[in-house]
């Protein structure tokens, strides 16, 4: 190959890299920092023909700046627009709204529309942007720097404007950090003075939809008021929600969307106090009791957040769809979930209590007022209570009297029934009757499919536990054929459920439990040890028994009620405390 084609292949190789870099579409965030473009050339010396002005020359927190680039010669292809301290650090200050099809924002320092593009390479005279000033933090005299890319290697870099005096005032307490710098896992907004935010439950009902607890409580003037209210103005199809909550807590207040009432699969939005105790919005998403997954911050604007006197406020407008397990933005009827609790460096923590929440679904675009409770409702509680009794003391006993005693109890008569078959039946019947109830009251309380995989083994449970019955009245004779057939399902459709039933039990305290150590699940993890040891024992005895021919039937019995007494005395110990447990959910 001679040198005349070399030098024309790396000639086309170098011009097809650079066009590659021009970046069209607008600049990346590796720019963000010097702002020089990153598709060859050097910044021009000469003067720009190009200028940054702004709409006003002093700015105070929240302020709205019309930012505007203009082009006095030559057309530009290419900007990147920011707004910085004056001599001041790399970090851009406040964010962007962006007009028109030319331009649009930029994340810097992970700041979404920090900074403001190109959307393509076409040429331009003028580019208007609106600058929205923080609402808190060090803030100072600040100046608008620009980009101009005129071709790929004529640009000029960081055309400033004139400078903007800061006249706000500062927020009260300590001194915060620029809120510039990217929160640890959400983009968020930092509190002004509690002057610049005013929460209360006027217009609740009427222009906006409330959920408060106590109910009907006003944080205006009870400082112990948790409230969240929503209201839409119908200023386009498209238009933002605007939210406000309030509460006491010297870590975070949060609200969530659900379907149910409760934790899991919620949509989350929480005020938080960061280790300089400044207060962040942050948007989450809760997938169960665990910490909820952070999401970015999304469509929020017009964020304003105070701190004082250990109330945390904050309002915000959201855009954003709201996702659920069941539903992603096309409705506006869930239920309200309220949570507080403590936070460490900006992260949320668990909360020891359980969330208030709403008594039924709130409209966030009506106006209503709902009302709030932090627990479970007692018709819940009344379920866990039966399936407690029915299938830890009720069942296990039927269980044992079957298994146990029906061979030293044969002959035994009472009412022409043999006395183990009566206790056995008396005890399985309360067993599916107290079935029955629960898993009506489950369903009644729901109103629909609520998810998870306690419905379904409790379903299972239901179903087994009427096939059980059913199958033992339609049995053969004892001395037919078949009889062993339908002994074998018997004592395998029982053990099936017995094992369903514990299962069901552990996920739906996991539900009722909202301690920190879920302290519900490790007594009844207590009760199942408790239960196979006394089986296990059981079984060795029964299998000494019948290797000693010698044993008389009244130590036999003596034995097997004073283990029946003992295990009895054991059950309800596990049992009433599980019922406590219950009731103080």
């Amino acid at each position: 190959m001679d040198k005349r084609r070399l030098f024309f292949i790396l000639l086309v190789c170098k011009s097809a890299v650079l066009g590659v870099m021009g970046y069209g579409n607008g600049a990346v965030t590796s720019a963000c920092s010097n702002m020089v473009p990153n598709h060859g050339g050097s910044n021009q010396t000469v003067t720009s023909p190009y200028s940054v002005t702004r709409s006003q020359n002093s700015y105070k927190e929240g302020d709205s700046i019309t930012v505007t680039l203009q082009a006095n010669s030559n057309s530009f292809k290419g900007f990147l627009l920011e707004a910085r301290e004056t001599g001041g650090s790399s970090n851009p200050v406040g964010t962007f709204t962006v007009a028109g099809a030319d331009s649009k924002g930029l994340s810097c320092n992970g700041i979404q529309n920090s900074a403001v593009t190109q959307t393509t390479s076409s040429s331009k005279s003028t580019i208007s942007a609106t600058w929205k000033a923080p609402t808190s933090g060090n803030l100072k005299e600040i100046e608008f720097r620009a980009t101009f890319v005129q071709s790929k290697n004529v640009f000029w870099v960081a055309v400033p404007s004139a400078s903007v005096a800061y006249n706000g005032t500062t927020s009260s307490g300590s001194t915060t950090p620029s809120v510039n710098a990217p929160a640890p896992t959400s983009t968020t907004t930092k509190s002004p003075s509690s002057s610049s935010i005013s929460v209360s439950n006027d217009g609740c009902g009427v222009s906006k939809s409330c959920f408060s607890y106590p109910n009907s409580c006003n944080p205006a003037t009870n400082s112990d008021c948790y409230f969240m209210s929503s209201a839409v103005f119908p200023s386009s199809s498209n238009s933002p929600i605007q939210f406000q909550m309030c509460g006491r807590s010297d870590g975070y207040v949060s609200f969530g969307f659900s379907d149910d009432v409760e934790m899991g699969n919620d949509d989350i939005y929480a005020c938080v106090l960061d280790g300089n105790g400044v207060v962040q919005i942050q948007h989450a998403y809760s997938t169960g009791t665990t910490k909820p997954n952070t999401l970015p911050l999304g469509n929020v604007t017009e964020i304003k957040s105070s701190y004082s006197n250990g109330i945390i406020c904050c309002s915000f407008n959201s855009s954003n769809t709201i996702s659920t397990q069941r539903s992603a933005g096309k409705s506006l009827l869930y239920y309200i979930l309220f949570a507080y609790g403590p936070a460490s460096q900006g992260e949320i923590q668990y909360h020891p209590k359980r969330p208030f929440v709403s008594t039924g679904k709130v409209d966030l675009a009506a106006a209503q007022v709902a009302n709030g409770s932090s627990e479970q409702p007692s018709i819940i509680k009344a379920h866990g209570a039966l399936m407690l009794i029915a299938w830890m003391t009720t069942g296990s006993l039927g269980m044992i009297m079957a298994r146990y005693f029906k061979r030293i109890t044969t002959g035994k008569k009472m009412c022409g029934k043999d006395f183990w078959f009566l206790v056995h039946v008396f005890l399985m019947i309360l067993t599916v009757a107290a079935t029955i109830i629960a898993f009506v009251l489950a369903f009644s309380s729901a109103g629909n499919w609520s998810g998870g995989a306690h419905p379904v083994l409790g379903c299972i449970v239901m179903i087994l536990a009427f096939v059980q019955p059913a199958a033992a009245f339609f049995r053969c004779d004892p001395t037919h054929k078949l009889r062993v057939v339908f002994n074998t399902f018997h004592a395998l459709n029982a053990l099936v459920i017995k094992i369903v039933s514990v299962a069901a039990i552990f996920t739906g305290l996991q539900l009722l439990d909202s301690s920190p150590n879920q302290w519900l699940a490790k007594v009844m993890g207590g009760f199942v040890g408790w239960e196979f040891l006394f089986y296990l024992l059981q079984d060795f005895h029964l299998f000494y028994r019948k290797k000693d021919i010698s044993e008389t039937f009244l130590n036999t019995m003596r034995f097997e009620v004073m283990f029946l007494v003992l295990y009895l005395l054991g059950n309800l110990m596990f049992l009433i405390a599980l019922l406590v447990g219950i009731g103080m959910s």
